[in-house]
């Protein structure tokens, strides 16, 4: 998911239909814009202001920001619940559940980026295919989109697993029950 959200190819421009090819591709990422020519400069500037991007941008990258602030928690918390580290508490019932908390903030990190990337991907494919978009001016899913859709797969699957990985044992406490006392000394004996 950091990859995805430091990469610069969200989107790249796109050589369909009667596009001229030209020696510069064009790369638009969350953060900054770059053009890649034909003799291996790449030339990057940073996005010039936050409140003049795009909406669907600015969701974009605070939906990335989300997921890796609840990823980097999740990793913290999920450390603390596994059974091999001595942090915390040694009753397999609270490492248990705080490793399901762990993998809880995985999954919630997966939607995030899932989000992200779907809510990008989405724009560019409506700009691609409509009609008064100049066929010079469009973009195709940057590889960055699908490094962010692989993330936001494998962040769902390891905070599954986190979360199945509990025994059913320790996920319920048995029932306690006290102990009858008995009535007369000759029970006790």
């Amino acid at each position: 998911a950091l990859a995805a959200a430091a990469l610069p190819q969200w989107r790249q421009s796109s050589y369909a239909g009667d596009a001229i090819i030209t020696a510069v591709g064009l790369y638009e990422g969350l953060w900054m814009s770059c053009a890649a020519q034909s003799t291996g400069q790449l030339q990057c500037r940073l996005h010039d202001s936050l409140l003049a991007l795009d909406a669907h941008v600015q969701t974009s990258r605070a939906l990335m920001v989300v997921s890796l602030l609840l990823g980097f928690f999740g990793l913290i918390v999920s450390i603390v619940g596994m059974k091999c580290t001595r942090v915390g508490e040694d009753d397999p019932v609270t490492k248990g559940r705080v490793a399901i908390a762990g993998g809880i903030l995985f999954i919630l990190s997966g939607l995030c980026t899932l989000a992200a990337v779907s809510l990008y991907a989405a724009r560019v494919t409506h700009e691609f295919f409509n009609p008064s978009t100049p066929v010079n001016a469009r973009y195709e899913f940057g590889s960055a989109l699908f490094v962010g859709w692989a993330a936001a797969g494998l962040a769902g699957l390891g905070g599954s697993l986190l979360c199945c990985s509990c025994p059913a044992g320790e996920r319920q406490r048995p029932p306690r029950y006290r102990p009858s006392q008995p009535s007369t000394a000759r029970e006790y004996v």
